[in-house]
């Protein structure tokens, strides 16, 4: 199982599944191997993740007509070009990927996108306060997919809060998975 974090960190809540991704890493250990990846505006050069792996959970924001901090878990074959992470600086994004392989004639694999609403696109850091006040039942509405997978969890030892991991997207010194 293969969770990627898409997302802009510069562009509020567009960072959000980056932001998650790195919080899912630090703050948790899973029963069977979990890799987490932060694909960031990575788009196309994550084609070969979608490749080689037949589960994968997308976290990302959805741009739907809904209330912002609204949480969604869409199969992703149902919702291609609905992702932030089409166009502008995503490029081709994880979605797009998908339907080059299907166009292609590859299998593809198992995938979720695990999504928010986001209440605030712009260029800044952080995430906006909608956003901020869901983050909880954001990871929780991941983990209750993992665990429904078969993938147990459990915190790890100290906590590396969602603050913690925000300021380090801002500081060039800061490692972000």
């Amino acid at each position: 199982m293969v969770v990627v974090g898409i997302g802009n960190v510069l562009q509020k809540d567009d960072g959000l599944g980056v932001y998650a991704a790195s919080y899912l890493n630090e703050n948790y250990i899973f029963s069977q191997e979990v890799e987490i990846i932060n694909g960031g505006v990575e788009g196309i050069h994550l084609y070969n993740v979608l490749e080689e792996n037949s589960h994968i959970v997308v976290l990302d924001c959805l741009q739907l007509n809904d209330t912002p901090a609204s949480i969604y878990a869409i199969p992703a074959k149902e919702i291609s070009g609905y992702g932030l992470n089409n166009g502008g600086a995503h490029e081709i994004g994880i979605l797009q990927c998908m339907d080059m392989m299907e166009l292609q004639g590859k299998e593809l694999p198992q995938a979720i996108v695990i999504g928010i609403v986001p209440a605030e696109v712009s260029f800044a850091f952080g995430l906006s306060s909608e956003i901020i006040d869901a983050f909880d039942d954001y990871i929780s509405v991941v983990l209750q997919y993992l665990q429904k997978e078969g993938i147990q969890h459990s915190q790890t030892s100290s906590t590396t809060t969602l603050s913690e991991i925000m300021q380090r997207a801002k500081d060039p010194s800061g490692v972000m998975i």
